[in-house]
């Protein structure tokens, strides 16, 4: 197996990470969830929680921690500063770095919210026959801005990020109903088609991610994406903030189907 094939064991694949491995987590431990992450000083906490709870498709909360703790509950031994495959650093709305692990970056007040990621019903999705193109072409999900501006909270703005996955028109049904079954990971879909309607100009130039080619009969299928409060980050300009690098994961313990109401 080489260092880069995606794992079974949710353990192994964030020791991988911690390690020192960059990858997007797509298809990595799959039945397994997946979550994204946002943190903040303490001051800022209840922004982003009342943001997260007026916008729950883009920003549904699967944890949230203490100030200055580095663990959740959704993984055991997890470090939050070092179990990402890939992490951003902010200050005052600014992209400052972008490294491998954040221990030094770490702050005592921080508050971490781990949110649900649409790649923990990707395993779903595959089980009832959608093909998931970024997964075939080894390439990270696409991600957008879009022009549909999420309700505000405190001092916490901005606009909805999608991911999008092609998927032949007669299985896009199936893709709304499996996934619509997951709401705690974004759920069903939030637009279908036309990318203009979303306020996308080129599909081919994603503002996060890597660029997907279509196959005959796909049609582009957008989600709500936790990349929303990096967005929201941008739009806001809080003094700090630590996220995760779109598209790279915290994968934790809880199998996917725990996830699912029916």
């Amino acid at each position: 197996m080489s260092a880069t094939t995606p794992l079974a064991d949710p353990a192994r694949a964030r020791e991988m990470f911690r390690s020192g491995l960059s990858s997007p987590t797509a298809g990595w431990a799959p039945g397994y969830a997946q979550a994204n992450l946002i943190a903040v000083p303490a001051d800022w906490a209840e922004d982003v929680r009342l943001f997260c709870r007026r916008n729950p498709a883009p920003c549904p909360v699967l944890d949230e921690t203490g100030p200055g703790s580095v663990a959740t509950r959704l993984a055991d031994g997890a470090d939050l500063r070092t179990d990402f495959p890939g992490y951003r650093v902010w200050e005052h709305g600014e992209l400052v770095a972008e490294p491998a692990e954040v221990t030094a970056h770490w702050r005592d007040d921080l508050v971490a919210f781990l949110i649900g990621c649409s790649f923990t019903f990707e395993t779903a999705l595959a089980a009832a026959g959608v093909p998931l193109r970024h997964i075939e072409q080894g390439r990270n999900v696409p991600m957008y801005v879009t022009d549909r501006q999420c309700r505000p909270a405190g001092r916490l703005s901005g606009p909805m990020v999608v991911s999008m996955r092609p998927i032949p028109s007669g299985l896009v049904p199936t893709a709304r109903e499996v996934s619509g079954t997951m709401p705690a990971v974004h759920g069903a879909p939030v637009h279908e088609g036309d990318p203009a309607q979303l306020g996308i100009r080129d599909l081919s130039g994603p503002d996060f991610g890597d660029s997907v080619e279509f196959r005959t009969g796909d049609i582009p299928v957008f989600w709500a994406c936790g990349v929303t409060p990096q967005a929201a980050v941008m739009a806001s300009r809080p003094p700090f903030a630590i996220t995760h690098s779109p598209g790279r994961m915290l994968v934790t313990d809880v199998r996917d189907e725990e996830y699912r109401t029916s």
